[in-house]
């Protein structure tokens, strides 16, 4: 399935403003802050190839010594341009600020950090980038994937993971939120298959509202010792839920030390 997600504006903020607005009233939009330019989705072709297309290739077993990476470690394990074929990677622009969603459950907080773009556990350091589908270049709905690469103190790592893991099962019939652009609802959560790739890979989905449509949100996290990289997809056209290319997963989890 080819991915089409919003292209992140350099003024954008990381994930709060793309999905801004997702309450009933859509007040993210209405200021201004919503998301950029239009998105759309295709269907897979398969729930098969949706779990695993065919032309990833599994990552090799990492062997991380466990160690929390500054913010030029971060930098340089991050994706590079013609390390996946068919993809730009960039710097992701406007992320000093970030999302203010705070969860009516508490329970829900692991995954409404993650949309605010700050992961929880604080990280010890934080690197974003896009990976940007170049055949789609100067198309308003070209195909963007979010990473967030976040460093942990010892035991961070998995303390995120696991957090998100016990948010998705407690938040499945869905949570609401309050921010400074005003409430936000999401219908479900869910569980999503995960391609194998570092030493722990977990996804899913969170559907939000827009203006009572359908926004499906997909995130997928994989940690290699310390280190986390958290994968984010959305389609704001359609209600079908994007897909986080496994060639982008299995390439990055193979870069990290």
């Amino acid at each position: 399935m080819r991915v089409r997600t919003t292209v992140v504006a350099a003024s954008a903020l990381v994930l709060c403003l793309a999905v801004a607005g997702c309450g009933p009233d859509g007040a993210g939009d209405k200021d201004g802050k919503g998301s950029g330019k239009a998105a759309t989705s295709q269907p897979p072709a398969s729930a098969s190839a949706s779990a695993a297309p065919p032309e990833a290739a599994a990552s090799p077993t990492p062997t991380s010594d466990g160690r929390t990476l500054t913010e030029a470690e971060l930098a340089k394990a991050a994706l590079t341009t013609g390390e996946v074929p068919g993809y730009e990677v960039a710097p992701l622009e406007g992320t000093d600020e970030r999302g203010t969603e705070k969860p009516e459950d508490e329970a829900c907080r692991p995954i409404a950090s993650i949309i605010n773009g700050s992961p929880e556990p604080a990280p010890a350091a934080t690197v974003f980038r896009t990976a940007m589908d170049t055949a789609e270049e100067g198309k308003d709905d070209q195909t963007v994937v979010t990473e967030i690469l976040t460093s942990h103190p010892k035991g961070g790592a998995e303390e995120l993971l696991r957090s998100v893991r016990d948010a998705v099962r407690a938040c499945a019939g869905g949570f609401r939120t309050t921010s400074e652009d005003g409430p936000s609802t999401y219908t479900g959560v869910k569980t999503l298959p995960a391609p194998g790739a570092g030493q722990e890979s977990f996804a899913y989905q969170v559907t939000g509202s827009l203006e009572g449509v359908r926004v499906p949100l997909v995130f997928h996290l994989v940690r290699t010792g310390s280190t986390v990289v958290t994968f984010y997809a959305a389609n704001f056209l359609t209600e079908t839920a994007p897909e986080v290319p496994a060639a982008l997963v299995t390439a990055q989890a193979a870069k990290l030390p």
